[in-house]
């Protein structure tokens, strides 16, 4: 099994939606341990339906849902035997079973989120990691901290039925590879991140990624990024990234080869509020109208060569799919290297069919003054695609 080209729903979910600030509130809000936990012991997700969660998500065309199990305040959001510090302490509920039942239901995948620090854990202090900010440093035992990880891990890839990918978060810098020795014996067919306590199957690139060329990716990988600018987990008055962005850096990604996790933050009752399921929907809007340019494809045959804007080019079933991931600066554009004539070119965005022809093009000029010969697409409506990444189809 591979992991690439799939769109997916990335969830951030726990006690800290009571604050509406941050994931990592404790740590960026300056809120003492016990004044935190205590509030945490509160949290009681009234309207929490997953099946409305799924429902999103595959409205949206998504194949999987990436679910956060526990973040970095501990607080485990599944019926764990291990602490007492979790959901089942404040809302008697097993919400992630709930979650893997509707996704079971619906034909999504469903993915684990796991983080190695942990505030609450006494023993879970790792000098060698980053985000240790609430971590109790007195009592560290990185040992004993690893078989409760262990236990726990042993718990959600069994109860739960079968996992596509386990997300590993904030690398710990030490080397132990018998906890995805076990992650794989749980579960054979599933795919492992980069972050973890030894090698993964996954590089997991995180918000704004660059990469010199754009050429398609040597091995699978797996971007993530969050409607919300500023944070994970809900936050009221967010500022929420654009259309325009979110579909340029899904369609970059994707087109290079990587799977796309797009992140909301359900509030403290357990509802996806209209701020961010309506950029869910936008964004699918978009997306089922190009998916097919994205989802199996290979790396251009042809090595065409697109002038007037930066392009990533796939290939499926005989069509070359020219990917603009940072837009279209003019109504046309110019190709060198085409094979031949094509048959008929598209618009993906609406659907149009687009004027072509063969001829001289003064800004392609070779070194005596003479201009050279391209396949020039024309009539291209650029200026009603600025909110979107315009994907343009060539049937040869």
């Amino acid at each position: 099994m591979k992991h690439e080209n799939k769109l997916g729903m990335f969830i951030h979910w726990g006690p800290y939606a009571l604050i509406e600030e941050h994931e990592q509130a404790m740590a960026k809000c300056s809120i003492p341990k016990e004044v935190y936990e205590e509030m945490a012991m509160g949290f009681d997700p009234d309207e929490y339906d997953p099946d409305k969660w799924v429902a999103l998500a595959k409205g949206a065309g998504m194949k999987y849902i990436c679910f956060t199990a526990k973040h970095h305040d501990g607080f485990c959001m599944w019926d764990t035997k291990y602490t007492s510090y979790s959901i089942m302490a404040t809302h008697g509920r097993d919400v992630l079973k709930e979650l893997s039942d509707a996704c079971h239901r619906q034909g999504m995948l469903l993915s684990i989120y796991y983080s190695n620090p942990d505030w609450h854990h006494p023993k879970a202090y790792n000098p060698n990691s980053t985000h240790q900010w609430c971590a109790t440093k007195e009592e560290s035992d990185l040992v004993e901290y690893r078989e409760y990880i262990k236990g726990q891990i042993t718990e959600l890839l069994t109860n739960y039925g079968k996992i596509y990918t386990l997300f590993w978060d904030i690398p710990p810098k030490l080397y132990d590879p018998t906890l995805n020795e076990l992650a794989r014996r749980l579960q054979p067919e599933m795919l492992i991140n980069d972050r973890g306590w030894s090698e993964g199957d996954f590089s997991t690139p995180e918000r704004d990624f660059n990469e010199v060329g754009f050429k398609r990716f040597e091995r699978m990988t797996e971007a993530c990024n969050s409607v919300g600018a500023e944070s994970w987990g809900y936050r009221r008055d967010e500022d929420f990234h654009t259309k325009r962005y979110l579909t340029q850096s899904i369609d970059k990604i994707m087109a290079m080869g990587g799977s796309y996790l797009i992140n909301v933050g359900p509030d403290k009752h357990g509802i996806i509020t209209e701020e961010y399921a309506s950029r869910i929907r936008a964004i699918g809007e978009w997306y089922k109208k190009v998916r097919h340019s994205l989802e199996g494809c290979e790396e251009d045959p042809y090595g065409l060569k697109v002038r007037g804007a930066r392009c990533i080019t796939t290939y499926k079933n005989g069509k070359s799919y020219l990917h603009f991931y940072e837009g279209l600066l003019s109504s046309g554009i110019n190709i060198e290297g085409y094979p031949k004539e094509p048959a008929e070119v598209k618009l993906l965005n609406t659907g149009t069919t687009l004027r072509t022809l063969i001829g001289l093009v003064p800004s392609l000029y070779n070194l005596d003054g003479t201009s050279r010969t391209a396949l020039r697409i024309c009539g291209i409506c650029a200026d009603e695609l600025e909110c979107e990444a315009p994907v343009i189809e060539i049937s040869w």
